[in-house]
């Protein structure tokens, strides 16, 4: 079979359409279930001037200012995008899994890498302008210690968009692409690990316990984040959209304003800035991570016995 009959083979597989159904929904469950830890984290990547402190004590200092519903705030929108973003990464990333696996080469960590690199890009070029929305709408309404921090007013996701393209330009809702190309490092790192440790547990045939999935989910999740983690925050500055940088502008960003962010913290708070939030988005990231493996991995199972029967 050529390369381009298994591509054709993949992307009307059904296989391929149960894995990006189910990775789509284990992403809603644990995105869910760990908002809260996903807004404290955008709390410090964005407003510089919070203090870093533990992230019991921001969401109780959020849920007082603003309301315990302000800890869901922008959930509506955040799980619109993670369910499409999860949705092409899962499919393109197993179309290809499937392409490779009608040839002779076994599963290696480098394939895994690559494959997941090309399903990053993919979905960054597809689903950016709904992140740069969601980021938008979670911080609205926020109380920022940073003063220079503009209030925005959108009446939801139709209206933010329409508000972005008619005053910032079309543009604009790519922000923070250039950033997000570079982290598909990220969930390609992510996953490398993850379809690694589990072929070493299912060696032999061995059937992979939920709790084990859990680690070894959480385990390929923390590697990759804490590797990117200082790339993820330039990310959410760029996409809130008041960092004015050096006037360049453009599609994909300035490296020069990535690289003027970086310097910028490095000089304000020491190498550790780079990392202000990491502990929230350790904690949101890994968990979320480990608990949508496991709903996906619960998901594909039972759809393919349920089909397997039907067969």
């Amino acid at each position: 079979m050529s390369v381009s009959d298994g591509l054709a083979v993949g992307l009307l597989s059904y296989e391929t359409l149960v894995h990006a159904v189910a990775g789509a929904m284990g992403s809603v469950t644990a995105m869910t279930v760990f908002f809260p830890l996903d807004t404290a984290k955008s709390r410090l990547q964005v407003d510089e001037k919070r203090k870093s402190s533990s992230t019991p004590v921001i969401l109780a200092e959020i849920a007082k200012e603003e309301g315990l519903q302000s800890l869901y705030r922008g959930w509506l929108p955040v799980i619109s995008s993670l369910c499409c973003s999860n949705f092409v990464y899962f499919y393109t990333f197993n179309t290809l899994k499937k392409v490779a696996a009608s040839g002779a080469a076994k599963p290696r960590p480098g394939k895994d890498l690559l494959m997941g690199v090309v399903s990053g890009v993919v979905n960054v070029i597809l689903t950016t302008p709904m992140w740069v929305v969601n980021t938008r709408l979670k911080l609205q309404g926020a109380k920022f210690r940073n003063q220079d921090l503009q209030q925005t007013h959108y009446r939801g996701i139709f209206d933010a968009f329409g508000q972005i393209i008619k005053n910032e330009g079309v543009g604009t809702l790519w922000n923070g692409t250039l950033p997000s190309l570079i982290l598909v490092l990220n969930p390609a790192v992510q996953f490398m690990f993850y379809e690694a440790m589990k072929r070493k547990a299912g060696k032999g045939g061995r059937k992979i316990s939920s709790a084990e999935i859990f680690v070894i989910g959480a385990i390929a999740k923390a590697i990759a984040t804490t590797a990117t983690y200082p790339l993820q925050t330039v990310q959410a500055i760029l996409r809130f959209g008041q960092y004015k940088g050096d006037g360049k502008g453009g599609t994909m960003g300035s490296l020069s304003n990535i690289l003027s962010l970086l310097m910028d913290r490095i000089r304000r708070y020491g190498v550790l800035g780079l990392y202000k939030g990491l502990e929230a988005k350790l904690l949101q990231t890994v968990l979320t991570a480990a608990l949508m493996f496991v709903v996906y991995e619960k998901i594909t199972a039972a759809t393919f016995r349920v089909m397997g029967k039907l067969a």
